[in-house]
């Protein structure tokens, strides 16, 4: 099978002719047929436990297509810990939601723990909901199933008589691609149920919100999306809901390299919770491999009053959390560290070939892409080698006539790129003034897949916001400062960043500043030090000589 087409037809043979589809899923039919050995061939497979339907559709629908709509599917490994968490809990469900349904994994699994339940699965793709209703007539459970074919923040439940499982992999979409609509909702639906959020929220946080809104006592649950609300300041609201109503009795935050999701290097976080029922402590656990996820139930015991002072979670839960090294300090107590300056228009404010022409002076050069510093190995030197951003003055008063005709050839050319237009330079104190900060001694990268790497900035080069600059809050000698920067290079890991989905690993400024070195008096002892090991290992391997 190649098609979305092909895949359909699978499907729609393996559901039987009987089968109540909705209009959506029958244009996906059409008239296409599937082989019958083909068909027999994914049947044996599903009656396995299987899911190929799944991983085809997987194949088929390329990742980037599947990230507009957050459709990542899930491992069985993970289902598997995921439900008999659910299994171990002393109610069992009368009714099981899966919100996200996908092609069903959790509710295969769920269908067979659970014989007596109510199956209620939500999902908004009709190809998805196909494969969910195949699997479920070949394993045996579509009698009991109700697909709802509709965004999982419009469901409605009756009420029942016993609790209700919520479980499943929200889809993850970044607030960019949310509609104005649904982040008023959030707003609003936040604000009914006395929590403040913010409208950055991605979609796995509203799918946590609704379930808030819907859920009744005794109801239970366990979700498993990106782990960046741990930190991020829109998962306040996460954090808050947890403490508070939605009852929060764990999180298990996997490492990317196990591979949370197929397609995806990202950090996963299981987040189990039991409506109203707040647990005296939280439990938090730190998972490296799949094969430590057998017991969702594992952890350190976290209390509620720590949760409530801490700005970001992650750190709790790492029962060996390292302590801050003896003899050293935080980077925030000698440098301030500021994003670069957001221009509102890149096209227009770094220098671009089209543009009119303006002088040399009002052209400053500027650090505008994360490969300027990550080619740079220790001190970015040479200032011409970077593009140049466009730098004007408030006042235009002062230029020289030739100088005021230059200007306002290119203001006029940037009037047509509505570069006044942007909310940044609305609200400039002239729109075409975009005031960069002073050159700071010190820049660093903040989002890749790897850890900050810090480049002494000898050249005097502006930055936008592509990467920090380190302002000394006090006097530094520019040897200390270099000193620094080499032990930044040796010792900077991804610890205390934030795991975006993707992999990438994003260091806020206040995030830098958290990052530890030696007190001065020590650092150039340590630096002698990590000179010795460089041209040793220089030497062991080969290299030749070492020169600093």
């Amino acid at each position: 099978m190649t098609t979305e087409r092909q895949l359909a037809a699978v499907a729609a043979a393996l559901i039987g002719s009987t089968a109540k589809l909705t209009p959506e899923e029958r244009r996906l039919i059409g008239k296409a047929k599937a082989p019958a050995p083909l068909i027999e061939s994914t049947r044996a497979l599903i009656a396995a436990g299987d899911d190929p339907l799944g991983e085809l559709f997987s194949q088929i629908r390329s990742p980037e297509i599947r990230r507009n709509t957050g459709a990542t599917y899930t491992p069985p490994m993970i289902v598997n810990a995921m439900v008999a968490w659910a299994a171990r809990h002393p109610v069992t469900p009368a009714r099981i939601v899966d919100a996200g349904a996908g092609s069903g994994r959790f509710l295969m699994i769920a269908a067979r723990q659970f014989p007596k339940a109510k199956l209620v699965a939500v999902e908004l793709d009709p190809l998805a909901a196909l494969l969910l209703r195949a699997n479920a007539t070949v394993q045996g459970f579509a009698n009991r199933l109700a697909i709802q074919l509709i965004d999982y923040r419009e469901l409605t439940l009756p009420r029942i008589k016993g609790a209700t499982l919520y479980i499943g992999n929200p889809p993850y979409v970044r607030h960019h691609q949310i509609s104005e609509k649904w982040k008023s909702w959030f707003a609003e639906t936040a604000n009914a149920h006395g929590f403040k959020a913010s409208k950055l929220a991605g979609l796995h946080v509203h799918f946590f919100l609704k379930t808030r809104a819907i859920a009744q006592r005794g109801d239970f649950g366990a979700f498993i999306t990106a782990a960046e609300w741990l930190d991020v300041n829109y998962g306040s609201v996460m954090r808050q809901m947890l403490a508070d109503g939605l009852g929060g009795t764990s999180v298990h935050v996997i490492d990317p390299k196990a591979m949370p999701f197929a397609d995806a290097m990202t950090t996963g976080a299981i987040t189990c919770f039991q409506i109203g029922q707040r647990p005296a402590d939280f439990t938090m656990q730190s998972v490296s491999s799949m094969s430590e996820l057998a017991a969702l139930d594992a952890g350190r015991s976290v209390t509620w009053d720590s949760l409530a002072r801490a700005r970001k979670w992650s750190p709790l839960i790492l029962c060996d959390a390292k302590p801050r090294p003896a003899g050293h300090i935080e980077l925030g107590e000698l440098f301030r560290v500021q994003r670069g300056q957001v221009t509102g228009c890149n096209a227009v404010w770094i220098e671009n070939p089209h543009a009119p022409p303006l002088p040399d002076r009002f052209l400053i050069p500027a650090v505008t892409k994360a490969r300027d510093l990550l080619a740079v190995p220790h001190t970015l030197r040479d200032g011409r080698l970077l593009r140049r951003v466009v730098d004007l003055p408030v006042d235009l008063s002062g230029l020289s006539r030739a100088e005021r005709k230059a200007v306002d050839a290119f203001l006029r050319w940037a009037k047509e790129w509505e570069a006044d237009q942007s909310y940044i330079a609305q609200h400039r104190a002239a729109w075409w003034s975009v005031g960069y900060k002073a050159p700071a001694p010190i820049l660093c990268t903040y989002m890749a897949r790897r850890a900050p790497h810090f480049v002494r900035n000898a050249a005097g080069a502006r930055h936008i916001n592509i990467s920090h600059g380190l302002y000394p809050r006090e006097p530094i000698p520019a040897r200390t400062v270099d000193l620094i920067v080499k032990f930044l290079h040796e010792s900077a890991t991804i610890e205390g960043g934030r795991t975006y989905a993707g992999g990438l690993i994003k260091f806020e400024p206040k995030e830098v500043e958290r990052l530890t070195i030696p007190r001065l008096e020590s650092l150039h002892g340590i630096a002698e030090e990590m000179d010795t090991r460089r041209v040793n290992r220089r030497r062991n391997s080969g290299a030749g000589s070492f020169s600093a």
